[in-house]
C-alpha cells in the first residue's frame, strides 16, 4: 500500500485524466481469460450473468462489476483486475449487475443503487463457492460499481456471511443528490450527465426491446437527465415517490459507520463527478472507522490513475486494491 500517486504532469486535471482514461479504455486491447459463464439468482430471484476464471490453487476470490452502464462485454478497466487479479492468484467472478449486459438480457428488472444489489454480491459469493472458488471473497467496482460493492459488504455483516472478508472500491458514487447537483453547476458537468444519460436511455430501449411490456418507449424518450431517468423509470418499483427519496435511501456515507470488515475506499479529489464537499464527510467517516481505510489523493480524476512510477505499472488503483486484499488475508 506505500507506493504514492503520481500522474504525468499533463494529467493532473481530473476532467482531462477522465476522459483520457476513457479514450485510452476504448482503444487498449486487453485479452479475455478463460471464463465459464453461469447464471445466478440474485434478491427477488432475479436472474444474473457472471464470469469465473479460477486459477491453480487460488486461495482467495475477487468479485467485481463496473459503473453506472455498460457490460462486462466492454469494460477493459474491469478486464485489467481480472488478468491482474488471477495471475496473483486470485479467483475471479465478474458480474453484469441489473439491467445490464447478459443481466438484462435474462430479465427485465432496473437497478436499485444497491438496496438489492447488495444482497446480489451475497449471493453470488455462495453460488460462486458452490462453483469451485474458494473463500475469503473480497467485493470489488468503481463508480456505481464501487458504491454496490460497499453495499455488498454491508448486505454481508448483516447476513452473517462468513465467505465475504471486506471490500476495495475505487471512486464510488457516496451521495447521488450532492454529486448530480454538482454537475448541473457547469458546462462539462453537464455534457458528463448528458452523455451517461443518453447510455441509460439505450440501456432502457434495450431492456424495452428484450422484454416487451416492461419498459414503456414513451416514457424512456421523456428522460431528460439522470434524476428523471429514475424518477420515470426506477422509483416506482420500489416503492419511492421522487428520486431524491430513492437517493437518500440509497447514500452510500450513511453506511460506512456500519461497516465492520476491512474496506479500502480509493477516492481523488479532483474527480469532475462528485461534488468535492463530500471529501470532508468521507474523511471523518475513515478517521471514526478503524476498520476503512481512505486512501485520498489530489489527482486521479474519475476511476482514471494512470501514474508514471518506476518500477510498477500504469494501473496504480488496481495494484493497490490487490494489495490490500493480499495484506489482510
Amino acid at each position: 500500500m506505500s507506493a504514492p500517486y503520481s500522474p504525468p504532469f499533463w494529467l493532473q486535471n481530473g476532467l482531462l485524466m477522465t476522459w483520457y482514461t476513457g479514450w485510452k479504455m476504448n482503444r487498449l486491447k486487453v485479452e479475455d481469460l478463460s471464463y465459464q459463464e453461469h447464471i445466478v439468482l440474485g434478491a427477488q430471484n432475479v436472474p444474473l450473468a457472471i464470469k469465473i476464471a479460477i486459477p491453480e490453487q487460488s486461495k482467495a476470490s475477487i468479485i467485481g462489476t463496473y459503473g453506472i452502464t455498460g457490460s462486462l462485454e466492454n469494460q477493459t478497466m474491469l478486464k485489467i483486475l481480472a488478468r491482474k487479479a488471477y495471475q496473483q492468484g486470485f479467483a475471479v467472478i465478474l458480474l453484469d449487475w441489473r439491467a445490464h449486459g447478459k443481466s438484462a438480457e435474462l430479465s427485465p428488472t432496473l437497478t436499485s443503487d444497491g438496496l438489492y444489489e447488495g444482497d446480489d454480491f451475497v449471493l453470488i459469493a455462495s453460488a460462486a463457492q458452490n462453483l469451485g472458488c474458494p473463500a475469503p471473497f473480497w467485493l470489488t467496482g468503481y463508480s456505481l460499481g464501487g458504491q454496490l460493492a460497499l453495499w455488498g459488504l454491508r448486505a454481508a455483516q448483516f447476513q452473517n456471511s462468513q465467505e465475504i472478508a471486506g471490500a476495495a472500491v475505487i471512486c464510488p458514487n457516496l451521495d447521488s443528490v450532492r454529486s448530480l447537483n454538482y454537475l448541473g453547476q457547469s458546462l462539462s458537468g453537464r455534457w458528463i450527465e448528458h452523455s451517461i444519460t443518453k447510455e441509460l436511455k439505450q440501456m432502457a430501449r434495450k431492456i424495452a426491446q428484450t422484454h416487451p411490456n416492461s419498459l414503456s418507449m414513451e416514457i424512456i424518450e421523456t428522460v431528460k437527465n439522470i434524476r428523471s431517468f429514475d424518477q420515470e423509470l426506477v422509483i416506482t418499483q420500489l416503492g419511492f415517490q421522487t428520486a431524491n427519496e430513492y437517493y437518500n435511501a440509497t447514500n452510500t456515507l450513511n453506511i460506512l459507520p456500519e461497516l465492520n470488515l476491512p474496506t479500502l475506499i480509493i477516492y481523488a479529489a479532483d474527480d469532475p463527478l462528485f461534488d468535492p464537499s463530500i471529501i470532508a464527510d468521507l474523511q471523518i467517516h475513515a478517521a471514526n472507522n478503524p476498520t476503512l481505510k481512505l486512501l485520498l489523493t489530489k489527482y486521479g480524476g474519475h476511476v482514471g490513475y494512470l501514474n508514471q512510477i518506476q518500477n510498477e505499472d500504469p494501473w496504480w488503483a488496481w495494484n493497490r486494491v490487490l494489495d490490500f486484499c493480499k495484506q489482510e488475508l
